[in-house]
């Protein structure tokens, strides 16, 4: 039931993470289109969309159907949408994708409309990075696959949101099916603009006062919009992307998120606190983190590789390198640290193993 003053149109870039907030939005009483492959959104817009959420004392997920529901989510592709008819763009795809061929035409057009834009993703787009004083946003050109994309888009008119929640396509399943395996909450940064800020608290309150009959009931659902003053809130993911997600990237395998947190679970802890106080340089507190204990208890579940460790040996040539990003951040704080140094090395070399792989395919 739709709580709120307004009724916001939103754009979301991605029809597979992006439907997890996307659902939840129109669930609020917001109107959702998102934006994929041509035969992802004719899926979508024939059968809808499925989100299994997982709920605590339940034993079986929560299947939330957008058809079956009457949710306000439609998908088009890039080159159907008008960015002008929106309140707000959500990026939800991987870095790489946004200089797709259509993606980058939206891009553009995203840039001109003037839309505010909220990112849940791991790697921070360009324009919020130059709304933190002490980073260099020049230097950080090669961590982006192709950084053009974001030239344009004012970063007053951009934040951040720590993709926090664990959800992925199950293999198996069609591709308008989404599992949630951790349903955590959205951790958002603030618009510089109090307008913006406003809409973020009200679907913010729309999210939370969501009721869900599951059948036997109505019951709260897992997985809100946190709204918070401080710009580096959502930069607390990197002190987990760089101690159990990039770490899964062995040199011959990869690992489970859980088994590179607790093989040693002091290097762990030592990697997490230096990558904190680097974020602690930038200007945030031991309030905007977590604790390394939080974090380390959450990864006692996290059974399975991340999913840049299965995108390097599913043969991925691009991928998101927030662990170039760290880097590169770091040693403009005249910081270094040989674990992330080692980090960076062995996705390097992953990485040109599968470009390799890739042109001999193409030659023969």
């Amino acid at each position: 039931m739709f709580r709120g003053t307004n009724k916001f149109k939103v754009l979301v870039l991605g029809a597979s993470y992006g439907s997890l907030l996307g659902t939840k939005l129109s669930l609020a009483g917001h109107a959702v289109t998102l934006v994929c492959t041509t035969a992802t959104a004719e899926l979508i817009n024939r059968e809808g969309t499925f989100v299994r959420l997982p709920i605590r004392d339940r034993q079986t997920p929560v299947v939330i159907s957008s058809r079956a529901n009457g949710l306000d989510i439609l998908a088009s592709t890039p080159d159907a949408v008008d960015p002008r008819h929106f309140d707000l763009v959500v990026f939800a795809m991987q870095e790489p994708h946004y200089g797709s061929e259509g993606v980058k035409q939206l891009m553009r057009r995203i840039a001109v409309a003037q839309v505010p834009c909220l990112a849940i993703m791991n790697m921070p787009p360009l324009p919020f990075l130059k709304r933190i004083a002490g980073i260099a946003t020049k230097d950080l050109s090669l961590c982006y696959v192709d950084p053009g994309v974001w030239d344009g888009i004012a970063p007053g008119l951009v934040t951040l949101a720590s993709p926090d929640p664990q959800a992925y396509r199950p293999p198996e399943e069609d591709r308008n099916v989404l599992q949630v395996g951790l349903p955590t909450n959205f951790k958002v940064a603030s618009f510089e603009s109090a307008e913006h800020t406003a809409m973020l608290g009200q679907l913010q309150d729309d999210i939370e006062a969501i009721r869900y009959d599951a059948g036997d009931g109505d019951i709260e659902l897992p997985v809100k919009l946190k709204v918070h003053d401080s710009l580096f809130v959502p930069l607390a993911k990197w002190l987990m992307l760089l101690t159990g997600n990039y770490r899964c990237i062995q040199s011959d395998k990869m690992i489970s998120i859980k088994e590179a947190v607790y093989t040693d679970i002091d290097a762990s802890r030592a990697i997490y606190d230096w990558v904190g106080n680097l974020c602690k340089l930038l200007g945030a507190t031991d309030k905007d983190l977590v604790p390394f204990d939080k974090y380390a208890a959450a990864a006692k579940g996290l059974l399975k590789p991340s999913s840049v460790a299965r995108a390097l040996f599913g043969g991925a040539n691009q991928i998101e390198r927030v662990d170039l990003l760290v880097q590169r951040i770091a040693l403009q704080q005249g910081l270094r640290h040989s674990v992330v140094d080692e980090m960076v090395m062995q996705v390097n070399r992953r990485l040109q193993i599968n470009r390799e792989t890739r042109l001999v395919e193409k030659v023969d």
